[in-house]
Order: C-alpha cells, then structure tokens, then sequence
C-alpha cells in the first residue's frame, strides 16, 4: 500500500486544518474513513505517534477514551510503543476512525534482571520468570535502559509485547517506575502465557516455569477458573508472595477479532509451516493463499521471529492474508540531518536519502521527554544538525533510500563520524555505493564486499562536501540475497 499519512497530517497543519480540528475535538473527532477503499474491523498494533493515535500506519481520529484494566482510562495517558486494539475504520489514505481504543499490559511486576548493549542497543529483560527481548524499536519511559540494566532490582516495569514461538516476548514498550511507586492499577503483578503443570488439587498451575496459586483467585471477564486446563493461555494478575504468584483474577486469552472482520495485525510469526501456508501471531492463526500480497519480502522469506504486519479478514478463526508486509529493519543509520523536506516526508541523514511512513516511530533519547506532541510536532522537532540513529528497511526504486521503522535523536552526541550498514549496490576502483550514497576508499580495504552484500562501513564528510571511508568495510558473513520487494 502506497500511504502518506503524514504529508496528508503536515499539509493540514501548514495550512492551520490540523490544529483548529484539534482543538475543537481535544486530539478525537468523528472523522469520516468512508471512501471506496474503507476496511471496517479491528487493528492491533503498537502506538507510533499522536493526533488522535497512529497505529498501523494510520491515524485513527478517538474520543479520547481508552478501555483497560491496567490503570489507563485516557488517550492522554498511552505511550508510543504500547500495543493497543483499535476497533474502528480506515482507509489506504491512511486516515481512520476508532470507535474503541482498548489497552492491556503483557506483563507487569519487578525486574529480577536485565542485560542492555547500548552499542548494538540489544539486550534481555527477566520478569516474573519470563524472558523479554529488547530492541533499538523498543520505547523506554520512567527510565533509560542503561539505569534499568544498572540497577534491575530498584524498578518495577509495565510491558506491552509481543509473544514468540517459546513463549518468551518482544518488547514493544517497558514502563518504568521505582520501587515503591505503584501503577494506576490495583494488583500488582500481571502475566499472561499458556497454563502448564496445572493441579486443581493444590489450585495451582506454571507460566513458562513461574508458580501461580489460584486458591484465592476468581474468573474475569465471564471465564470460569473450572475451565483451566494446560494448553490454554490465560492472563493472571494478583501479587507477589516469594517467588509464587498470588491470584486473584484470570481470564483466558480474548478473541482479537470478530468472525467477517476485516483486520490488521503486527507482531512476529511463531509456528510457520510452509507445507499449509499458515503461521501465527500473538495467538491469531494466518493463512497464505493464492491472493495474498507480499510487501517487502517474499513468500519464500518467511519464517519464524520475522516481524509482520498482516492484513486480511477473519474468516471461521482463522485471518486469511490479503497482504503481508515486512516490518524488520534490514539497515542501519547513524548520522546527521542535512536536509528536511517536510511536505514529501524524506529528509537527507550524512548523505542518505531517509523516507517517514505512518509507522516511524520517533523518539528521543531522553525518558524525561515530554513525549505528548502529535505526530506533526514530532516531525516539525526534527532539526537540520540533530543526530540520528534510524532503523529501517533499504528500498532499491529511485537508486535506493531508507524507509525508517524507528529514530531515535541523540541530544548530546557530538560525533561527526557516521555508520552505515545495509547492503552494496555499486562497487568502483575507489569508492563504494550504498543507497545512492558514494563514499571514497580513503585508503581502505573494499576486500570482500561485492554488490548486494550486506555491509557496515564508518564514514564522514569532508571540507569539500564529499564523503570518505574512516575504517575498512565490514562484510556482514550471514548475507543473503534481499528480502525487499520493490
């Protein structure tokens, strides 16, 4: 799908539309997504920007009321990051209109451990016995990563993430507070997984090996605690005692979507089989067949842990794919903005051409940030001079450009060096081309790139406008041919 939500939301705001409606409506409204192209379902994805929200790629226009049981009642209290179901319509323009915005965490409690490599900006969170991956597309707020991996034991998180093949999770989003400072909720652990080694003798039963005691618990939600069983996936929220989880409600996982729904969904496929054409995400069963569309991958890429995005409609329990779009980043940028063109969305970072979508995530590297601006006043912070890390997908139309999945604006970084990883698409005497961007050997080893690698080099500009090599290019030694689909 070809969308520009975002030059559709500046061109508004130029013009003052954006702002008066805001104002008029405090961030909803009632707006119209009718047109010929109009999907009427569910979205289940996570928060890439504000105004109403932007979810998915679209901005869907809300009343401002989100329905949770986590301790969050307003559009004003949501995060980027936080995955929410969002029931409504919407169009391939991008615009929306959401009817029900509702929000529950994954998991909530202490952290018992973390690691966190601010280099490679990866690193592994330990709750509640459970395993949460994080990412450079991970949103931190009430405190950094590196205070988190610093000091683990002095803060409790809320996370919203999605759920892999071992039962582990991938954060999307880890709210942070002391120990000590409560959630607007009134238990104070959550967790959600499939029931294990259940006794209904003892009332008790295991989350990927953590104990929950049931004795003292009820059924949420019209779920009966008579029907647990292992297999199932439940959601248990209650308090602490050791190392034993106290119950006091369950309910078994909700129906994402409605029988005839037409949908949309992100999250990584776990239990692919290529042989039926099916997978799953966050629990909803997919089905490949002869009409379905692949966007920036193909079929035959698919494979479990690759992070999608799946529209289609839901049919019998099953959603059945009309497209599929690749949602991993496969490249790499650390620069400087030279140039911003805000109407056509693109700006120029240390001689890359950079593309915005509905879904780049914007963020700064600071958790104290008053993260409340709209997704206008998002783009309209970036600067030319700010320092940019971008993750996102390499595109090869027009000679190559970045689309960004998520950037992150250091605001004290002084380093006029820059990196770049992707892949190569020209490779000459002297110089090497990555996405239209041709850096001089300066003396350094080209030795084993060769076109359509997949490559990190450290780079800069020089007096004359040029840009130049600072280290030998390194081969990436797992290359393969692309996954994008142009």
């Amino acid at each position: 799908m070809n969308r520009k939500p975002l030059a559709i939301a500046v061109k508004l705001a130029m013009t003052g539309a954006l702002a008066g409606a805001l104002a008029a409506c405090g961030g909803g409204g009632s707006g119209d997504a009718s047109t010929s192209d109009a999907s009427s379902g569910t979205s289940v994805g996570a928060v890439s920007g504000f105004g109403s929200v932007y979810v998915n790629g679209t901005r869907f226009e809300t009343n401002g009321s989100v329905s949770s049981d986590d301790g969050l009642e307003r559009e004003d209290q949501l995060e980027k990051g936080m995955i929410l179901k969002v029931e409504g319509d919407w169009d391939d323009r991008g615009q929306g209109r959401a009817d029900k915005v509702s929000y529950d965490d994954t998991l909530r409690g202490p952290i018992s451990g973390m690691s966190w490599d601010e280099v490679t900006r990866t690193g592994t969170l330990t709750m509640l016995g459970q395993s949460i991956a994080l990412d450079g597309k991970t949103v931190f707020r009430g405190a950094t990563p590196t205070a988190l991996a610093d000091n683990p034991q002095g803060y409790r998180v809320r996370v919203s993430a999605w759920r892999l093949e071992d039962g582990s999770f991938r954060a999307s989003f880890v709210g942070a507070r002391a120990i000590g400072l409560e959630f607007d909720d009134n238990n104070e652990v959550e967790i959600e997984g499939v029931v294990a080694d259940l006794d209904t003798s003892a009332q008790t039963f295991t989350i990927n090996g953590f104990l929950v005691d049931y004795t003292s618990a009820v059924g949420d939600d019209g779920f009966s605690l008579d029907d647990l069983a292992n297999g199932i996936v439940v959601e248990v929220e209650g308090y602490l005692d050791g190392n034993t989880i106290m119950a006091e409600e369950i309910d078994d996982e909700d129906d994402l979507f409605d029988d005839d729904d037409d949908v949309e969904i992100s999250g990584s496929i776990y239990d692919y089989d290529a042989a039926s054409g099916q997978f799953s995400v966050n629990g909803v069963r997919v089905q490949i067949d002869g009409g379905t569309e692949f966007d920036d991958l193909r079929e035959s890429s698919l494979a479990d842990g690759l992070f999608v995005k799946v529209e289609g409609g839901f049919r019998n329990g099953v959603l059945v794919a009309e497209e599929i779009e690749g949602r991993d980043s496969d490249a790499e940028l650390d620069g400087r903005i030279e140039s911003l063109d805000l109407t056509n969305e693109t700006m120029v970072v240390s001689g890359v051409r950079v593309q915005l979508t509905g879904n780049t995530l914007i963020d700064d590297d600071d958790d104290d940030e008053d993260d409340r601006r709209s997704r206008v006043q998002d783009i309209q912070s970036l600067q030319v001079g700010d320092y940019l890390e971008i993750e996102g997908r390499q595109q090869s139309s027009d000679g190559g450009f970045l689309e960004a999945i998520s950037i992150e604006r250091e605001d004290d970084d002084d380093d006029d060096d820059f990196e770049l990883e992707a892949r190569v698409s020209a490779i000459g005497a002297d110089s090497i081309t990555i996405m239209n961007l041709e850096v001089l050997r300066n003396g350094y080893s080209l030795s084993g790139a060769q076109v359509g690698d997949e490559v990190e080099i450290g780079y800069r500009q020089t007096i004359g406008g040029l840009y130049e090599l600072t280290e030998n290019v390194e081969v990436d030694d797992s290359n393969d041919d692309s996954d994008s689909d142009d």
